[in-house]
């Protein structure tokens, strides 16, 4: 009977133990800034279901953050006490007094709290703020795909354990980090703190008015009264978040007036330059034409494709693209440069056409038009290549030897005779004889044509490949070329790889230009190859073998 009295005891005092008798609710600091976290805590002195406190009248004025759950359970002198604590991280929106409502559990209700939010400008605030975020916009008042820098800017003056920052948002808008995180440090109304600066480039793809919504950074602070404890313990930490101002942007649509490519930006122009100067230009020597585009307020991605055409006698091979992108002035400049190495076949002046590229400018709201104006060029003879022929011959206009074939006369003999036979096959022999003799100038002639055009092709290509540093290119040009300044076919032949061209050649330059190539595109650590050594190689070669031609033209045939 006793024990049957001590057990309904016990229930008696635990059912009393676990009954739901309070729930309180508080804020870790009061008054607080607009856009600094502050910490709200809901406590229920019972075990309660996770999920029973609803947040959701807190979004009018606050924004929420994450909410922790924790529950207790504790005996003391045989009295068993549970609780269970919500623990919710909170941004004030706006200035003034707001209101946490109160919260309602199974019956019971929190009291209500009047949080006081000062703004960001308030004397009182700057004094008393631990971490905060400041956004700065380099326009507000732009077109459509125009581009624009937004400055983010974090300070802290308490220690972070860890900590993220989220990037900036705009619907329907392409944003990009520029660069790295740069840190610095800084003393504000006479607080120190550390600065973390990041800057995005953003571009709005659709108009009208709309808010560009500052990153938030979320993470965890060391306690100012834990920061000093001894090193076997761990410091408390506390969540924080924080959020900088939104900014509306005003985003213009495209001008009625406006007709191709869309390029609005605060300046854009075109540039050139040349290599060698204008008036040291040869036949067959390459030409280095650089066209640089410039433009503030575009990306890499927005820039046009360059182009440029030249007249007849004239051959252009355009180099790869290289992009640029940097800050100016905390405004973003993109660059597009493009090397074009020109070839001339033939002495003579070359009237190159203007390069236009039509744009918007944003500063006058007008449009323009970048140009590098037509010029005109002069290409001199070059000594040292052998020009090809000025015109070719009309195919219903063939060549006929000057020589003239003997009159034979045939003598008929009445009375049959075994002369005839015997002189008729040394008459045949004779014609063939002739034949030969006189068409054997005109197809040398016509051999040595057909060989100072192939020279001339490959050469011109070769040096194209070497000015425009492409090595690829000249891999592929140096055995044709190198055939087709053998003398004879089996010489070129036998030019079948690489290496056969050291020995063929027997040119100290030349081998080691080559070596040069090869390990630049095949050795154990690849480079950047320069095609000048190689270039200056095979011009000397060239102008070696020109002179050997022209000695054995200026020989007299016995």
């Amino acid at each position: 009977m006793v024990k049957v009295i001590f057990s309904l005891f016990v229930i008696l005092l635990s059912l009393n133990s676990y009954a739901l008798s309070k729930i309180s609710a508080s804020v870790d600091k009061n008054p607080v800034v607009v856009n600094e976290s502050l910490i709200l805590t809901v406590v229920a002195d019972d075990n309660i279901d996770n999920n029973a406190l609803d947040t959701s009248a807190l979004l009018k004025d606050f924004i929420v953050g994450r909410t922790s759950v924790s529950s207790q359970t504790s005996m003391v002198n045989f009295k068993t006490t549970r609780t269970t604590r919500w623990t919710t991280v909170l941004i004030p929106r706006t200035p003034g007094e707001l209101v946490i409502p109160a919260f309602l559990i199974d019956g019971l209700a929190s009291q209500p709290i009047t949080v006081k939010a000062l703004a960001a400008s308030d004397a009182t605030a700057s004094s008393q703020q631990d971490l905060f975020i400041t956004t700065d916009a380099s326009a507000t008042d732009i077109y459509v795909q125009q581009q624009i820098t937004l400055k983010v800017k974090l300070h802290f003056s308490t220690e972070l354990k860890r900590g993220s920052l989220t990037e900036p948002t705009l619907a329907g808008a392409n944003i990009i980090q520029i660069g790295k995180d740069n840190e610095s440090e800084n003393i504000i109304n006479g607080k120190r703190y550390r600065i973390i600066e990041r800057i995005y480039a953003i571009s709005p793809q659709q108009s009208g008015t709309v808010t560009l919504k500052s990153p938030v950074f979320s993470g965890e602070i060391i306690m100012p009264s834990t920061r000093r404890s001894n090193f076997l313990s761990f410091a408390d930490t506390k969540p924080v978040s924080v959020v900088g101002d939104d900014i509306t942007l005003t985003v213009k649509a495209i001008p009625e007036q406006v007709s191709g490519t869309w390029l609005p930006s605060e300046l854009l122009a075109l540039h050139q330059e040349w290599q060698p100067e204008p008036n040291q230009f040869k036949v067959g020597d390459p030409i280095t034409r650089t066209i640089t585009l410039t433009a503030a307020g575009l990306s890499e991605a927005q820039l046009p494709k360059l182009t440029m055409t030249v007249p007849q006698g004239l051959k252009v091979y355009p180099d790869q693209d290289e992009l640029h992108t940097g800050l100016n002035n905390e405004r973003l400049v993109s660059q597009k440069v493009v090397n074009f190495a020109i070839v001339a076949s033939q002495p003579g002046e070359y009237q190159l056409p203007e390069i236009t590229i039509p744009w918007w400018n944003t500063i006058t709201n007008k449009a323009e038009i970048a140009k590098v104006a037509s010029q005109k060029i002069t290409i001199l003879p070059n000594p040292d290549v052998t020009q090809p022929p000025v015109a070719a011959i009309p195919n219903n206009e063939i060549e006929r030897p000057t020589n003239t074939a003997p009159v034979v006369q045939t003598v008929i003999v009445q009375e049959t005779s075994l002369w005839p036979w015997v002189f008729l096959p040394l008459w045949l022999l004779t014609l063939l004889a002739w034949f030969i003799s006189a068409k054997r100038p005109f197809a040398k002639k016509s051999s040595q044509a057909k060989n100072s055009n192939s020279v001339n092709s490959t050469y011109l290509e070769l040096m194209a490949a070497c000015k425009q540093n492409n090595g690829e290119a000249a891999l592929t040009q140096l055995i044709p070329w190198a055939r087709s300044q053998s003398t004879s076919t089996a010489d070129a032949e036998l030019l079948t790889t690489l290496d056969a061209l050291h020995s063929h050649f027997n040119d100290q330059a030349f081998s080691s230009a080559l070596i040069e190539l090869q390990q630049s595109y095949y050795g154990k650590a690849p480079d950047q190859w320069l095609g000048s050594n190689l270039l200056q190689a095979i011009q000397n070669l060239h102008k070696k073998d020109h002179k050997a031609v022209s000695s054995s033209d200026m020989s007299i045939n016995p």
